[in-house]
């Protein structure tokens, strides 16, 4: 029988504004395609799904849910949704109410999974802040993952010696908080670790950053839409108790269903619209097993394009940039997910993705005592010391890049309190590397350039708001030559150029008006992508969203390692926009099929050899050095 709350009262679940809402173009098919073949089988199975919502709950809906075996799981009250557990051959029915909107699977959410903090530049700005150290103070982060280690130094306040853990929240149903898997753990210290072990090797981004550690994975590294779903729920509702400004999911799952349509999806742009940045893991599934090349395996909520998606980056183990290359498991774009139109046909959305990349490859932070990674690969424990509460270990994958945005992000927000999501992407993809010899649908913008992101953020104006007339000047002060050197010691070990330019959508953007003046898909509750309009194939700014000086991109591009649109021809933007066709490494392919150099992977299925393909990277990474291993000497380094 049904219990719980069974009339939402949210008037819709789905975003509104002007993003070509791919769903609703079409009268779609209101059934995710994997439950479609679930309600094909019938015979009486019980199936979880999310049920969306876009008006108030019917009586004769109401009454249906009471009966046919049908049990309320979880009602989300922001989203207007609710997890059922039902018959498969009684989800049909629900097609006969207007105010359903989307029934889609319950699915599994899983993980993704040099010195850091000098090789992204973050070394470079310690000491731009008023109290001494811009370190992300009073910003909360939410670690969205297998839980935390609290007793881990990692994870004190280096002034006040409390911990930064401000609250934790299981919503696994197995009662605890901490991190039996050990996955959670190294992503918070990725992000905000405060480098008291090893006299400051292992320093996450914002080292005093406030965490919210919300666990939706179990003890076997394993979550479901509905866990995630009801951590976002919370955070909508908690989050500016604990000025949380930045969430971080080093998790995700095959991204099927079209942004317009996918729950996690849905729930992310609505983290964003209330000004929150989103940072997701691409995935892990850019290649398989023979070592071939995978383009379109983005996992959601990646795929969603107000949230900032971060592939890997291999650095090589050292502390220079001009060796980086994108980590050959790094998930490529574009997203593939779709969605159905009543006559059977698929559309794909072909957004651009990801963003922008970041180290990610063999990084060693806090571990978790007697973690279930650790048991499966012993090996993985860098061997820094024999305190639990001092230990680390080495991870790959996204999973590891994620954190390292979303401790930029804190300091950005630290720097400029007054910064958009829309906007802090920007300035994050505008000063990035490119790295040669990698397309955007690898790479995105770049790889993240901390230095560059909080230079431009510390001089964007305060006071912009929706508001603001397009075209008036970004910045308080003229826009820094854009370029970054980093240095250890008083050495150089790079310099390098920005990329001045931004991916958005399907195509890109460049151009200094991009910093230099406001544009109006800096607000919340826009795209960045609103601003272009896609016309019998031709890319146009729209000039009420973005103003002049703004040059849009006509195909995607493998970079020479200079800027944004420089490089070599990879694939026409065009070919993007068609449904469910892409090109790749020169050559065309049919409708619904992915090319990786020969290799054909069907649209929205992850095959078994790549899910452990991605398992396996997540743990060993890419065949490099790692980040240099110093033992601890049991005293807390206090001197960063």
């Amino acid at each position: 029988m049904l219990s719980g709350t069974i009339m939402p009262t949210v008037a819709s679940a789905a975003p509104k504004d002007k993003d070509n809402l791919m769903g609703r173009r079409w009268n779609h098919d209101r059934f995710a395609s994997d439950l479609r073949e679930k309600m094909k089988k019938g015979n009486g199975e019980l199936v979880k799904v999310i049920l969306q919502l876009d008006d108030k709950m019917s009586l004769p809906l109401a009454a249906l849910l009471r009966g046919n075996g049908i049990k309320l799981r979880k009602t989300f009250t922001n989203f207007n949704s609710m997890s059922l557990e039902l018959p498969a051959d009684v989800v049909d029915s629900l097609s006969n109410f207007p105010e359903v909107s989307y029934v889609s699977i319950d699915s599994e959410v899983r993980t993704l999974g040099g010195h850091v903090s000098h090789t992204t530049g973050t070394d470079n700005v310690r000491t731009n802040s008023a109290d001494g150290a811009l370190d992300g103070n009073g910003i909360g982060i939410a670690i969205v993952d297998s839980g935390i280690y609290a007793q881990h130094v990692s994870f004190k306040d280096q002034v006040t010696g409390q911990s930064r853990i401000v609250v934790s929240q299981d919503f696994t149903g197995e009662g605890r908080t901490d991190d039996p898997y050990g996955h959670g753990t190294h992503v918070a210290a990725a992000a905000a670790g405060n480098g008291l072990v090893s006299n400051g090797q292992y320093i996450g981004i914002a080292p005093r950053a406030k965490l919210i550690n919300l666990r939706v994975l179990n003890s076997n590294g394993v979550g479901s839409v509905s866990t995630l779903l009801a951590a976002f729920n919370w955070l909508l509702d908690n989050a500016s108790a604990y000025n949380v400004k930045v969430v971080n999911l080093s998790i995700g799952m095959p991204a099927v269903n079209s942004y317009t349509l996918d729950p996690l999806c849905i729930a992310a742009r609505k983290l964003v619209d209330r000004g929150i940045v989103v940072v997701a893991a691409a995935g892990n599934n850019g290649k398989n097993v023979l070592g071939q090349k995978i383009y379109g395996q983005i996992h959601s909520p990646g795929n969603e394009p107000s949230v900032m998606t971060v592939g890997a980056v291999d650095t090589k183990g050292t502390d220079r940039r001009d060796d980086d290359t994108i980590a050959s498991y790094s998930s490529r774009g574009p997203a593939r997910s779709f969605v159905t139109d009543q006559y059977g046909v698929k559309h794909f959305d072909n957004i651009l993705k990801p963003e922008i990349s970041a180290p990610g490859n063999k990084t060693v932070f806090a571990e978790s005592p007697h973690n279930k990674l650790l048991g499966q690969s012993p090996s993985l424990d860098a061997g820094v010391s024999t305190d639990p509460t001092r230990k680390q270990m080495t991870l790959s994958g996204t999973s590891m890049a994620a954190p390292v945005v979303a401790g930029t992000a804190a300091l950005m927000f630290e720097a400029n309190p007054s910064l958009t999501p829309n906007l802090m992407k920007v300035l994050m993809m505008y000063t990035s590397q490119q790295l040669s010899h990698f397309n955007m649908l690898e790479q995105g913008a770049g790889e993240l350039n901390v230095d560059g992101a909080i230079r431009l953020a510390r001089i964007v104006k305060t006071n912009l708001t929706s508001t603001t007339p397009l075209n008036t000047a970004l910045l308080t002060t003229t826009a820094p030559t854009p370029q970054t050197t980093i240095a250890l010691n008083g050495v150089t070990t790079s310099t390098f150029t920005w990329s001045k330019g931004i991916v958005i959508g399907r195509t890109y953007a460049t151009g200094s008006n991009l910093i230099n003046k406001y544009q109006k898909v800096y607000a919340n509750g826009v795209l960045l992508g609103d601003g272009v309009l896609i016309g019998d194939g031709v890319l146009l700014g729209d000039g009420v969203l973005i103003g002049d000086g703004v040059l849009l991109g006509d195909s995607i591009l493998t970079s020479n390692g200079t800027t944004l649109g420089q490089g070599t021809f990879f694939c026409a933007t065009g070919v993007l926009l068609g449904d469910g066709v892409l090109i790749g490494d020169g050559v065309l392919l049919g409708d619904g099929v992915l090319i990786g150099d020969g290799v054909l992977i069907g649209d929205g299925v992850l095959l078994g050899d790549t899910i452990l393909q991605a398992f396996n990277a997540m743990m060993i990474g890419d065949d490099s050095a790692s980040m240099e291993v110093v033992p601890d000497n049991n005293t807390d380094y206090l001197g960063y």
